[in-house]
């Protein structure tokens, strides 16, 4: 038996509407598929599409759980795929210190199989650091052309842990995966001229034809964010612009077949969710931070919720259910934009939020709560629609939600009546990500780099500045001439050493009239 056997256990309509929808796509979006997901907001499970959407957590970012999204994979549709995204915003050159995943935390996949706002299956992510030489500021010492490269200075790894529990209790633990490496934050052309096989190192195979990664990937989330500066500001001009271009995040990726995770072939329907534990002070851990629906926490519940939502889990989501049946968002568009909130309680949001879409990824017997549900037995569409359901392609949002799901405009529009009969075309003019997503696991697309122009002059060639780096970082007595004291000092300077050390070896070839 493997650990993914089955039966194995190892232990308004027109132009003005249009637009006015345009500019409050991102609002509605995150108001009504929040306030959907927050009636099924659970007291210790995740949070939905959270960029920095509660109090504490963003102030601790690699807690944050930014999304998660869930389909049936479409070159394997026998497997479904969840990505998880953490620490959201990530400046590409954000360095000296670049993004890794907490060491004093656990990240999991929750996986409820038969509908009742309890996680079945738990895959339990966790990570450890490793530093070559802190003698220096430098994440990488060199080019970095694989994964063991002795130029990458600080490394990530980590273990993936298999539970499976009944009514909440573990009733085993398999350790489906050790010392896996992470791929590392991409530095720059210079440092890591070739990604794209970091990337393909960190993929990692498990038994029963399952799958893994973990590492940096670009924020797969697209959007126009500016909707909290007061609705746009009641001025349509500025939608369209993806707030998130450019910004990469850090992922989890994991595929596992779907007769794994589902209760049965009859009841193919699974509810996901993440969330982030931090260990305490007293040593035990805690959920700071939880993700199902994106943008439930965000525009769904309101302050006094936030933080009560991300350590709260889905079967105790009874508690936020009054901020998704009477939902602010919609009083805020009727108040600037003139367009009528749908009538009140919005028992719409629930059923299709909370329990699913009948007869497509309604569990039987289901206990409302915030889940991003997925019918596996659905085939993955050929020309997937960016709406999903709502433009009648069944294999997308807010069945799981794929990468390419336009869940702002999807949501946007059933937060104002489209379920009810209120027709609208409403959306925030960002239909697609700034970048084209891979067509094989782990899907995400790859990171954009910290340097973002072409390669500076004099690192074109084989001996140069970067070749040296390693040299500089050895110990004073190792070095055996002028020169390299000279880099080594140049490079020990700060970020701008590298420029030093190329302005003193031009001055040094004119001086001494010898080649470098």
């Amino acid at each position: 038996m493997t650990p993914f056997s089955r039966t194995g256990e190892t232990g308004a309509t027109g132009v003005g509407r249009r637009s006015i929808a345009t500019a409050i796509c991102g609002a509605l979006a995150a108001g009504g598929l929040a306030a959907a997901g927050v009636t099924a907001l659970e007291p210790e499970a995740a949070s939905a599409s959270s960029h920095r959407e509660a109090p504490l957590i963003s102030g601790t970012p690699q807690y944050d759980n930014t999304d998660v999204y869930a389909f049936v994979s479409p070159d394997k549709p026998d497997t479904t795929t969840i990505v998880a995204n953490w620490i959201p915003f990530e400046e590409p050159a954000g360095g000296p210190n670049f993004f890794t995943f907490a060491e004093d935390a656990q990240y999991d996949l929750r996986i409820d199989s038969d509908g009742d706002a309890q996680e079945d299956l738990l895959f339990r992510y966790t990570f450890k650091t490793h530093t070559k030489n802190d003698k220096t500021f430098l994440y990488n010492t060199g080019p970095v052309e694989s994964l063991d490269d002795p130029d990458l200075n600080i490394t990530q790894t980590y273990d993936l842990e298999l539970i499976k529990l009944k009514h909440l209790k573990a009733v085993s633990k398999t350790k489906v995966a050790d010392d896996v490496p992470v791929a590392p934050s991409n530095v720059g052309k210079a440092s890591m001229p070739d990604y794209n096989t970091l990337r393909k190192q960190a993929i990692h195979k498990l038994a029963g034809g399952a799958q893994t990664f973990a590492g940096q990937a670009d924020d797969p989330f697209f959007l126009d964010l500016r909707v909290f500066d007061l609705l746009y500001g009641g001025n349509l001009s500025e939608v369209g612009n993806d707030t998130l271009k450019g910004y990469n995040v850090n992922t989890i990726a994991l595929q596992v077949p779907n007769s794994f995770i589902t209760q049965s072939h009859d009841q193919p329907v699974v509810g996901i969710w993440s969330t982030t534990q931090r260990k305490n002070a007293q040593g035990y851990f805690a959920q700071v931070s939880r993700l199902g629906n994106p943008l439930v926490n965000e525009v769904v519940n309101p302050l006094k919720d936030k933080d009560t939502f991300n350590a709260s889990a889905p079967r105790d989501d009874a508690q936020f259910l009054k901020n998704v049946t009477n939902p602010e968002l919609p009083k805020l568009i009727e108040g600037i934009y003139k367009i009528p909130a749908p009538d009140e309680p919005r028992n719409d949001l629930v059923d299709v939020f909370l329990k699913g879409v009948k007869d497509l990824n309604q569990p039987p017997h289901v206990t409302p709560s915030e889940q991003l549900r997925l019918n596996t037995s659905i085939k993955p569409a050929a020309e997937p629609k960016r709406l999903g359901v709502l433009d009648g392609d069944n294999a997308g949002f807010p069945n799981g939600r794929r990468l390419t799901d336009d869940v702002i405009d999807a949501s946007l529009q059933v937060v104002e009546g489209e379920l009810l009969g209120a027709k609208n075309d409403l959306g925030d003019a960002v239909d697609k990500n700034d970048k084209d997503f891979e067509k094989a696991f782990p899907y995400v697309a790859l990171p954009t780099e910290g340097s973002r122009g072409p390669l500076a002059k004099g690192v074109d060639g084989g001996n140069d500045v970067r070749s040296q780096l390693g040299d500089a970082l050895q110990p004073a007595e190792a070095q055996s001439s002028d020169d390299m004291r000279l880099i080594a000092a140049s490079a020990g300077a700060g970020a701008g050493g590298i420029v030093l050390i190329g302005a003193a070896l031009m001055w040094w070839r004119r001086m001494r009239n010898r080649a470098y």
